[in-house]
């Protein structure tokens, strides 16, 4: 037997141990301790009994010395030991035991604890997984009011047999580590339905422009969702999956050719073919419906990715995403993807002028693997949640589905269907907000490709030799468009009609009216310290986009409508090419004033373009910035205000040969600009700051050379 005196442990704890069982540590190893503390049945007399062990515990000094040590080292190794047992007058085995039962008491008491909290998420998933059964035993179908039955709104009753499943299997599994828990303390939390809480994500490249004002703003007419509502938005996104599905696939009479070359749905085919569909028209809104398609350079798991991350979504997105974030996540999906994920959200779509409203939708968006391989991302308005809200844009089922093609390519078809009051559209946009090429599936096609074209450039690992010779790596490359990404996210959050931005009237004579609005830069790495002010104006002008777009770009007509050039030649020192038209790139560029007491100043410039729209986006840098971020420093603390322009066309037209072609009459200029008035952040803008916007936003900047 062991000796007790060796011992110093709580009696309830260890009382195998103080009748001669030895409770043994795993990281030690097994060593009896009979010898050292008495004789062994061989050696001693027979005709002489056994003398009773003496019992005394470790001193009050001794434990509290052990106890410090053990909070810093609760493994000592025998030279530790040794020594700890010298200095409080123990054997070294005894220190040797102390600490091994000490760490077998921390590891009990962690077990109790452990066992708690599997116990407390036992009853927890067992709640949740009855409420949910609660609430769609008794969901009511939205249109009639009626109780839905359970195979109507199945989720589809795949995808739910599927979750409560796994539910089991979670219960079960934490039933049986709470009843002989014997392993390692588990780290990670159990999965379960969301609920309650929600979850805010806004945009990471507003650069400080979504203030908790704005995200108020746009979370002014929302309608949370309650737990009775869940089973409605389910079956609602189970509905709008269905339809979009239908809507994507079909042909005539759904579908037929329109005036603008793009599909047209047929309305009377519409009703007739989704009788259940998701509620009548609102009264006073019109009906607006499109269809486009296109064979896009990325796989079609980034792509679900893209959509259903609502950063990256908005992102992607920035020139017709104004503002979004998800409110709360239904469910992340099975398997380990997006598959079944669901989750309601709030967003506002624009059109880069502060001419046309923007149009703000609160929807549910469901994303879905198909039986043959298919992926589909559905959104549909929540509106209907409560008859009495009124809305400007309701949103009818409407996504994509992406078809999986050889050498990380996918097929995307698009389908956009919405009902809208757009009678605030400003004149001169109305016919191409009318046509559907504004907020079509066109333009959400066409920016996705070109943003896919992009994203793919930003990823080569060589260099191209057309590259000029001032990027000498692949990390100033990077670099480079990532700090031209933020210019152009920055610039399109800035320049549309969204209820975030306070703009001002200014009547500007002999032009339309110019949109004005300050902002205060403070904490801002992005954007240099004080008072900066954006303007915004657009006008029309009788050139074709493509001719604008060229003339705007090219560096050589700079110093015809730049102010900043002021007359001096302007140079590429560098050009990163970044999608199949020419025009669209990122370059460096260099104004050489013929003032010799002037420093040169550089201009970081991204030119894009597509069938729908057109960019040119630019700011000046400082040199020594641009040199950090050309040898792969990081751009995030550059200072930026982007300037630029924004080219649309004015609606479908008749090109030469009689077809209907986008773009082949005049085109919509959006031209804004940012300076920075005052360096204090608590100065007011100025009367001559005002001067100098009226005169510099007049109809020919921009547009009189072209």
């Amino acid at each position: 037997m062991f000796s007790p005196n060796i011992f110093d442990t709580s009696p309830s704890l260890f009382e195998s141990e103080l009748t001669g069982r030895m409770r043994i540590d795993d990281d030690c190893d097994t060593k009896s301790g009979t010898e050292m503390d008495a004789p062994s049945r061989d050696d001693q007399d027979p005709s002489q009994r056994p003398k009773r062990k003496r019992y005394h515990r470790h001193t009050h000094h001794q434990i509290q010395e052990m106890e410090a040590f053990f909070k810093e080292c609760p493994h000592p190794d025998d030279k530790q030991r040794k020594e700890l047992g010298c200095e409080l007058g123990l054997e070294p085995l005894q220190v040797k035991f102390w600490f091994q039962n000490k760490r077998t008491q921390m590891k009990a008491q962690h077990e109790r604890h452990e066992n708690a909290v599997l116990k407390a998420e036992n009853e927890k998933l067992r709640a949740e997984n009855n409420r949910y059964k609660d609430a769609l035993s008794n969901a009511k179908c939205p249109n009639c009011e009626g109780l839905a039955a359970l195979g109507e709104m199945s989720f589809d009753e795949q995808h739910l047999r599927i979750e409560n499943a796994r539910l089991r299997e979670e219960v079960d599994r934490i039933t049986c580590s709470s009843a002989k828990y014997v392993g390692k303390p588990m780290s990670t939390s159990f999965p379960h339905l969301p609920g309650g809480a929600f979850n805010f994500e806004t945009q990471s490249g507003f650069a400080g422009e979504m203030c908790g004002v704005a995200v108020g703003d746009l979370l002014r007419s929302v309608i949370w969702p309650t737990e009775t509502d869940k089973p409605m938005i389910v079956e609602l996104a189970v509905a709008a999956m269905e339809e979009l599905m239908r809507m994507a696939r079909s042909g005539e009479p759904l579908w037929v050719p329109g005036e603008n070359s793009l599909d047209a749905l047929n309305e009377e085919e519409y009703l007739r073919t989704f009788t259940r569909g998701i509620g009548p028209k609102p009264l006073g809104l019109r009906s607006e419906a499109s269809r486009d398609s296109a064979v896009i350079i990325m796989n079609h798991v980034n792509l679900v990715e893209i959509l259903m991350d609502v950063n990256q979504w908005s992102s992607v997105f920035c020139g017709i995403v104004s503002r979004a974030m998800t409110l709360e996540v239904l469910s992340t999906g099975v398997a380990g993807n997006y598959n079944g994920a669901l989750q309601v959200m709030t967003a506002e779509f624009q059109v880069p002028s502060p001419l046309v409203p923007t149009r703000e939708n609160y929807f549910v968006r469901y994303c879905k693997q198909h039986i043959d391989g298919t992926w589909a991302v559905v959104d549909v308005s929540l509106d209907n949640l409560r008859p009495s809200r009124i809305s400007k844009c309701g949103r009818r089922p409407s996504g994509c589905l992406i078809q999986e093609l050889p050498n990380g390519y996918s097929k995307v078809i698009w389908v956009e269907h919405v009902e809208v009051d757009d009678r605030a559209v400003h004149n001169i946009y109305r016919p191409l907000v009318n046509s559907g090429l504004a907020f079509g599936a066109n333009r959400w096609v066409a920016t996705l490709d070109r943003q896919c074209e992009r994203l793919a450039s930003s990823m080569a690992s060589n260099i191209p030799a057309g590259d000029l010779c001032v990027i000498t790596s692949t990390e100033g490359r990077k670099s480079m468009l990532k700090l031209a990404e933020r210019m152009v996210t920055s610039f399109c959050t800035g320049v549309g009609a969204s209820t975030a931005h306070a703009w001002t009237t200014l009547s500007a004579t002999g032009s339309d009216d110019v949109r004005v609005m300050t902002r205060k830069s403070m904490d801002d790495p992005g954007r240099p310290l004080g008072i900066v002010l954006s303007a915004a104006t657009s006008f029309w002008i009788p050139v074709p986009p493509k001719r604008a777009f060229d003339f705007l770009r090219d560096e050589n007509s700079r110093s015809e409508w730049d102010i900043l050039s002021n007359g001096g030649v302007v140079e590429e020192m560098a050009h990163i090419a970044n999608g199949r038209d020419p025009g669209n790139c990122v370059s460096l560029l260099r104004v050489n004033s013929g003032n010799s007491n002037q420093t040169n100043m550089l201009i970081l410039q991204e030119s894009c373009s597509d069938a729908t729209g057109s960019y040119v986006i630019y700011s000046p840098v400082d040199i020594v910035a641009m040199n950090i971020v050309l040898g792969g420093g990081d751009p995030d603390y550059v200072a930026l205000l982007p300037s630029g322009f924004a080219i649309l066309p004015d609606g479908p037209g008749l090109n030469g040969e009689g077809i209907v072609e986008i773009g082949s009459g005049g085109s919509l200029l959006t031209v804004a600009f940012q300076i920075l008035v005052d360096s204090i952040p608590t100065a007011k803008l100025s009367l001559g700051s005002v001067a100098t916007i009226n005169s510099l936003s007049g109809k020919d900047q921009g547009g009189g050379h072209v």
